[in-house]
């Protein structure tokens, strides 16, 4: 089949999220003057090695909030948030932090996910997290569309579970492995890895 995205697919569902797959969880964490948030994005990644630095993209908007989430507008607010990775051991608890929640109520404390405070930035990240990226804003980006922004920030900090370093490398099998978003309402846990060189 072939469509064009404004002509809509036909299908009772969009496979465009499913096309792209698996991506990784954001599990953002920020800190504004409302009070402390916590979200999963699925439009993450890292983007560069030195600095290190990660982008993740918000795609809606709430009543209370102007044009944009709870995430962005704290961003914006404070110029910082954290990166919480997110593992197979609290896809529950990720999962209960995406409700929809009027802007000051705290999904660490509605989804009872316990906080630390962070160590280079005034933000709370997930306490049990496998890893957490301590991140100042570099810039807002609006995109194409309504609501849709992308956040870049440089890693200010990096957290990583004791249990979840293995030989030496960063490993979080031990926490259920990654999970990433699919497409619908499906999700991965990556567990099983294999190795490729590359070539010279």
């Amino acid at each position: 089949m072939f469509y064009r995205p404004e002509s809509g697919h036909g299908l009772p569902h969009s496979p465009f999220n499913a096309i792209i797959a698996p991506r990784p969880i954001g599990w953002i964490s920020t800190r504004g003057t409302a009070g402390d948030n916590l979200a999963p994005y699925s439009f993450f990644n890292a983007v560069a090695y030195v600095p290190p630095q990660v982008m993740f993209a918000s795609t809606s908007a709430k009543p209370d909030r102007k044009g944009t989430k709870d995430s962005v507008a704290q961003i914006i607010e404070s110029g910082v948030f954290c990166v919480n990775i997110a593992t197979g051991d609290l896809r529950d608890q990720v999962n209960a932090s995406s409700a929809t929640l009027p802007a000051g109520v705290s999904e660490f404390d509605a989804a009872g996910i316990p906080a630390a405070e962070c160590e280079t930035i005034a933000c709370p990240r997930v306490a049990g997290a496998a890893a957490a990226l301590e991140c100042r804003m570099t810039r807002v980006l609006p995109l194409a569309g309504q609501a849709n922004f992308v956040v870049f920030g440089v890693v200010t900090g990096v957290h990583i579970r004791d249990d979840c370093v293995v030989d030496g490398r960063f490993d979080p099998r031990a926490a259920g492995g990654w999970i990433a978003r699919l497409g619908y309402h499906d999700y991965a846990a990556v567990t099983q890895l294999f190795e490729m060189e590359r070539p010279a």
